[in-house]
Parts: C-alpha cells; sequence; structure tokens
C-alpha cells in the first residue's frame, strides 16, 4: 500500500471530524434530487458569469448562489474546525456570517474567472451517503476541467455542502485556511471575524 501524503490524511481527518459533527443521513438525497439542484445553481452560475456585471455585482449574485444552495452553516462550522467548540453562540453566529460573505466573495471572483465560458452538468455518482455532481467548466483558451459538488439533505432538501475545483477541496482548503489566520491572530476568534468582515 502506498504511505498516504500529507493533504490525504488531512483529507481524511475532515472527513471524520465532519461526520461527527454532521453526520449525513442515510439515503439523503437521490440522484434526480441532486442533479435537480446541481442543474439550478450551474444555471444561475452561467447567468451570472455571462452577466457582463461589474465584479461587485457578480460577487453579490454568487453570494446569493450560496444562500440559495449551499448549508452555508455547515461549511462555516467545519472551517472554524475546533476552535468552535470554545467558542460562544454569538461568535459561532458571528463567524458563519462573516465566513459567509467572505467565501462568496472567494468563490465569486473564482467563478469570475469563467466569463466566457460555461459549467456543464455531466453526471450524479452516489458516494457514502450523499451524491457528487460532477461538472465541466469550458472556458475559451484553456482545457475543460471538473468542477464537483457534493450534496446531501439539509435535511428538508437538498443542498451542496463541499466544491472541488480542479481537485482543490473546498472544506480542506478552508478548513487549513481559516486555521492558520486563526493562528496569526493569536486565537482571538473576534479579530478574525472583524477581518473577514472587512474582506468583504
Amino acid at each position: 500500500m502506498m504511505p498516504l501524503t500529507r493533504r490525504q490524511l488531512a483529507a481524511f481527518g475532515l472527513a471524520a471530524a465532519w461526520a461527527a459533527t454532521f453526520p449525513l443521513p442515510a439515503l439523503a438525497v437521490t440522484e434526480a434530487q441532486a442533479r435537480q439542484l446541481v442543474d439550478r445553481a450551474v444555471a444561475d452560475i452561467n447567468a451570472i458569469i455571462s452577466s457582463g456585471g461589474s465584479e461587485d455585482q457578480m460577487i453579490r449574485q454568487f453570494e446569493g448562489v450560496f444562500d440559495d444552495y449551499a448549508h452555508s452553516a455547515a461549511i462555516a462550522a467545519s472551517a472554524l474546525g475546533v476552535a468552535g467548540r470554545s467558542a460562544s453562540n454569538a461568535q459561532r453566529s458571528a463567524f458563519a456570517d462573516a465566513f459567509g460573505t467572505y467565501l462568496a466573495n472567494k468563490y465569486g471572483r473564482r467563478f469570475r474567472e469563467f466569463a466566457g465560458g460555461e459549467i456543464k452538468v455531466q453526471r450524479t455518482v452516489p458516494v457514502n451517503n450523499y451524491m457528487e455532481v460532477q461538472t465541466v467548466a469550458d472556458l475559451p483558451g484553456q482545457a475543460p476541467f471538473r468542477v464537483d459538488f457534493h450534496v446531501y439533505d439539509r435535511p428538508g432538501r437538498p443542498v451542496f455542502f463541499n466544491l472541488i475545483v480542479e481537485g482543490v477541496n473546498m472544506l480542506v482548503s478552508e478548513r487549513q485556511e481559516i486555521g492558520a489566520m486563526l493562528d496569526q491572530r493569536g486565537g482571538d476568534l473576534d479579530q478574525l471575524i472583524a477581518d473577514l468582515r472587512a474582506m468583504g
């Protein structure tokens, strides 16, 4: 057996932490439900990137995509990691709000780079107790690359809780990045929240 890389170990560790905090219900969503969710999300994203709007306008629209289709609170809790255990309810809520804006800005700018192209839904694959909806970004002057959505039940309605863009796992990268940002501030969560708000 090949030894695991540090990135794989981090991904496995995050998966275990996610499962403990947000256990996925059995048969959470069907393939059709997951496909319908991503079809709608991709249609909105394609409309935004072809709109010709300003960066600020497009980022605000991408924030709406996260609000409509993602489990933003769970993504924020995953990014905060163990620091969330000692945080107050008010701090966790404030972090979720600030992180949601930060995430929309970050991925909004990333998707804005797709202008002139489009995302095409390919297929849906069951993975454990969630669905991976595989899409391809077809951009002018670039080789097509995958953008995968991981979808489960919130509960009550399908939502995506992870994105993998060109092999970069959002949950893993945001957990690492937020952890590093918190370390740079000496573990001061309130300062991190203020700085995330300022980034918006």
